[in-house]
């Protein structure tokens, strides 16, 4: 199939991805963007993945208010250079990751930030649930392991369902991110406050 300057147009503007990697995509997917698509996501969690270990010193720390006032975030994302740090796709990506905050109440960044000691203590009360279930003790450890993943996935960022996309997780839009802006980037902290919460 022949493809045209048109499709690869369609396809970067849909993906915002490079307009050689989109011809190639196009190509390899014999023109079927869902195809296409799926290809550049791959390589973008490809090079997503070789920047994974690259010094994030440079980023911005952003700001959400909720419209009702009752709720507020701060958010500190990192990149590597202070020119992607003063562009508006990462801005606009802080900001969307300071609302999942208001919204979605997250304790920490990642499972790898929650200590131990809180770990231990939700493995206590699942097993202490399960105590009188007659269940076996493998059976029982793998329950205590999807409730655990389930933990995770309530309480930490990168583990969440996305808010503006519940297919993708926290963690695949800014792997994507990473993709396409060509840095590494990662969530560093955050505050969430809200009217008479501790």
């Amino acid at each position: 199939m022949k493809i045209t300057a048109q499709m690869v147009k369609k396809l970067r503007d849909m993906t915002g991805a490079g307009m050689m990697d989109c011809k190639k995509a196009l190509q390899e997917a014999d023109g079927d963007f869902d195809k296409a698509i799926e290809i550049l996501r791959k390589k973008g969690a490809a090079k997503a993945a070789k920047k994974a270990g690259r010094a994030t010193g440079e980023g911005i720390i952003t700001s959400y208010v909720h419209f009702n006032g009752r709720i507020g975030v701060l958010l500190e994302l990192n990149c590597e250079t202070d020119f992607v740090a003063r562009t508006d796709e990462f801005k606009e990506l802080a900001y969307n990751l300071a609302k999942q905050v208001a919204a979605m109440s997250p304790r920490w960044v990642s499972r790898e930030d929650v200590p131990q000691e809180v770990i231990e203590k939700e493995k206590e009360i699942y097993r202490e649930q399960l105590k009188n279930s007659g269940k076996p003790e493998n059976v029982v450890e793998k329950i205590i392991e999807g409730k655990l993943e389930k933990f995770f996935q309530e309480n930490c960022l990168l583990e969440q369902d996305y808010i503006f996309d519940d297919k993708k997780k926290v963690k695949d839009i800014i792997t994507e991110a990473i993709g396409k802006i060509g840095e590494n980037i990662r969530v560093s902290r955050f505050v969430r406050l809200e009217v008479g919460v501790e």
